[in-house]
């Protein structure tokens, strides 16, 4: 059987206050080529359909128009919210896209039941399991022990009945969830366009060791955690500058049978519009010879190095190149005064709020507000004592 997965669709985001539906459509299209080329059995959605949990008219049409071509190819999907959606808002009309082969996880009420499917080496069982919080699953499970959420989702596994089925082969099972995922000392690579919460959230990828594959939302850089098996597919596109010099990919596991470690292929994404950097003196940036280079509609992250600061700079730039992003300098003046350049990371010594609001910033070009920040601190206490 062959599960196309992808995760991170981020419908309706702005980055850098550029809309980015344009680009979301033009990459989903890309999905459902696949899904009508006749290679892919069933595609597994693993959580942020939206950006926020109350998503734009338009992105909610959009997802409307995914899930009707998806729908119309005759592959059945597989669909989980995740911490950006609201699970209430994605799984609305779950019975009547189920109808149509789009299974879409339904609000968590204790219990995980699974896509049933089939191929020659027979039962596949597919569990869809939304971005679940540890005050979530103890309400359900009021006598277990759940402090942290790799306990959350440890009790919400083994609550699934991944066994045999009667009078069949093994059954294969596949978790498709939306959670930060680590394995041992591994922690996966994180982009600016994530929000963390000083891994207060992780869940040991051990929890899915009886799952044949795992589907996983939530980091936007395609990647596995320990082993093959447990795979990250990434965001549909760059959605922050610490991803411009990735590669978008959808993953393509081809299981065997029951035992058999699955084939993993990531199939390349192509963007409408890359999102890169370019570095160097303005008037040299501005030239035919650079402009003519790469694609000039691409979202640029532009470093100038002039000494002497243009007033006119973002001008210049966006006549050549319209979709400029954030400009800054590198030169005596700023390294003299310490200042960061857009690219500089983080610091692991770091807080959680610390990285919040270095977070908010970078995208929205100014800290949190007095009130903003209290809110945010609020929520991190709360997230504390779960």
């Amino acid at each position: 059987m062959r599960l196309l997965h992808i995760a991170d669709l981020h419908i309706g985001k702005r980055v850098c206050e550029f809309s980015m539906l344009d680009d979301q459509r033009h990459v989903l299209t890309q999905v459902l080529d696949l899904l009508r080329g006749g290679t892919v059995d069933a595609l597994l959605v693993a959580g942020d359909l939206y950006d926020k949990p109350s998503p734009s008219s338009e992105a909610v049409s959009m997802v409307d128009w995914f899930f009707d071509e998806v729908a119309q190819s005759g592959v059945p999907a597989v669909v989980v919210p995740g911490n950006h959606d609201s699970a209430e808002r994605v799984g609305y009309a779950a019975a009547s896209l189920a109808r149509r082969g789009v299974y879409v996880s339904p609000v968590f009420n204790g219990s995980i039941d699974p896509v049933e499917l089939e191929d020659e080496w027979g039962p596949v069982r597919i569990w869809p399991i939304p971005f679940l919080r540890p005050a979530t699953v103890r309400h359900y499970f009021p006598d277990a022990t759940v402090e942290n959420y790799t306990d959350a989702m440890r009790v919400v596994v083994e609550a699934c009945d991944l066994g045999r089925i009667e009078g069949t082969a093994a059954a294969r099972n596949v978790a498709v969830a939306h959670q930060f995922v680590t394995a041992g000392a591994f922690t996966p690579e994180r982009c600016d366009s994530e929000v963390s919460v000083g891994g207060l959230d992780n869940v040991d990828a051990g929890v899915f060791e009886s799952f044949d594959y795992v589907a996983l939302g939530h980091i936007h850089g395609p990647q596995r955690v320990g082993s093959e098996r447990v795979r990250y597919s990434g965001s549909i596109l760059k959605y922050s500058l610490s991803e411009a010099d990735g590669q978008k990919s959808a993953v393509l596991v081809e299981l065997g049978a029951a035992g058999d470690s699955p084939a993993i292929e990531l199939v390349p994404l192509r963007p409408l519009h890359d999102l890169r950097r370019i570095r160097g003196p303005l008037d040299r940036l501005v030239s035919p010879e650079v402009v003519g280079a790469a694609d000039s509609h691409d979202y640029l992250h532009v470093l100038l190095t002039d000494e002497n600061p243009a007033i006119d700079a973002m001008a210049r730039l966006r006549d050549v190149y319209p979709n400029v992003m954030s400009v800054a300098y590198d030169n005596a003046r700023t390294r003299a005064e310490g200042l960061a350049t857009h690219d500089a990371p983080a610091t692991d010594e770091a807080s959680p709020l610390e990285l919040f609001n270095e977070f908010y910033e970078r995208q929205n070009g100014a800290p949190l507000s007095d009130g903003q920040l209290a809110v945010v601190t609020e929520e991190l206490e709360r997230i504390k004592v779960m």
